[in-house]
């Protein structure tokens, strides 16, 4: 002990680089969005960036970090009818334990992205910016889906850990009554 005090090293995401993409796309869409009219170029050149940024994110979140940070994963079919078929993909049990860093910031970067968008939705709609308009809607619409993609998965996953658990209790009673 030389009476210094010890500094405890903090806990690291175990998928830094996937968080750090998570937030990153994000912020720079919507930071490109605040402050466009400070860089003096067009508007298509500032919806063009905006508009890929928004899409990267929503790739990202759907394919990347939603799997290494939560362990989930989800798309949307269409079926031969034309109706619409959610799938899920969650981590079986034993594959994986998910970080709780992670999972906290990726569950709260989705649920404030949406709020975020409608908010600056007001913004746009009180200053009569309806150019803008546009790119806070398709925020909007991917931030959601995205949010509402993984809400639905994991709803799926409880249900699927729930029938899992059901099963073990019911496979160990079977057990127990054949040895009896």
């Amino acid at each position: 002990m030389s009476g210094q005090p010890q500094l405890e090293a903090q806990p690291t995401y175990a998928h830094p680089a996937a968080a750090f993409f998570l937030v990153f796309f994000k912020f720079a869409a919507l930071f490109i969005y605040i402050f466009c009219g400070f860089f003096g170029t067009s508007f298509v050149i500032n919806f063009c960036v905006i508009a890929f940024l928004l899409v990267c994110d929503f790739w990202t979140v759907k394919n990347v970090s939603g799997r290494l940070l939560v362990g989930l994963r989800w798309w949307n079919e269409v079926s031969e009818s034309g109706g619409s078929e959610w799938r899920f993909e969650t981590l079986q049990e034993g594959q994986r334990a998910v970080d709780k860093k992670d999972s906290f910031i990726f569950w709260a970067v989705l649920y404030v992205m949406p709020a975020v968008w409608v908010l600056l939705g007001v913004v746009a709609i009180l200053k009569l910016n309806f150019d803008y308009l546009l790119l806070v809607i398709i925020g909007i619409l991917l931030s959601s889906a995205n949010l509402t993609g993984y809400l639905k998965c994991s709803k799926a996953q409880r249900a699927q850990i729930k029938g899992m658990a059901t099963g073990l209790f019911a496979s160990g009673l079977r057990a127990a009554f054949t040895r009896a």
